[in-house]
């Protein structure tokens, strides 16, 4: 029923709704979030007296009352029931499907990569990126560097590295 008597549909985006922050405030089912969020903004102090329904956050409600609110939402049962045929449906469905799924062949070997890569060393200032180390290759990789023209990259960093200086030692 509406404030004039009518019987009013719940889903009629048209319908006129009490704003919970200002009694004077008629909004339109289907602006009334947006409303709502406005409105919260400019009363905050009524916002803070308001709680949300976990269920519909269109549903604020006083604080002292939320507990008996959400005891009888009426969208509480509609998630309820959602739940519920979801669950079944789940049960259903994982009963009647069989996976049919097959890993695809796995042509990687980390123990060779390791051992081919322990071949070489590690030197700061070199380049090898071990293309060419296989028989057969063709590939000749250049040295490339981002430096501009005449610039050239240090052969020896700007600190010591504590582990090297007490190899020498």
């Amino acid at each position: 029923m509406d404030l004039e008597g009518n019987s009013v549909d719940a889903l009629d985006p048209e319908r006129l709704i009490q704003c919970p922050y200002d009694k004077y405030h008629q909004i339109r089912a289907c602006r009334f979030p947006y409303h709502l969020i406005k409105c919260r903004k400019n009363h905050p102090e009524i916002a803070k007296q308001l709680a949300t329904c976990p269920f519909n956050a269109r549903h604020q409600v006083p604080r002292a009352e939320i507990s008996r609110h959400i005891s009888s939402c009426d969208d509480k049962s509609f998630i309820e029931e959602h739940i519920v045929s979801q669950s079944n449906n789940c049960q259903g469905e994982k009963m009647n499907i069989v996976s049919m799924w097959q890993p695809p062949p796995c042509d990687e070997d980390w123990d060779r990569d390791l051992q081919e890569q322990s071949n070489s060393t590690f030197v700061w200032g070199t380049f090898s990126s071990g293309v060419n180390r296989y028989p057969g290759s063709s590939v000749v990789m250049e040295q490339k560097s981002n430096l501009m023209s005449g610039m050239r990259a240090p052969k020896s960093l700007p600190y010591s590295l504590s582990w090297k200086s007490r190899a020498g030692n």
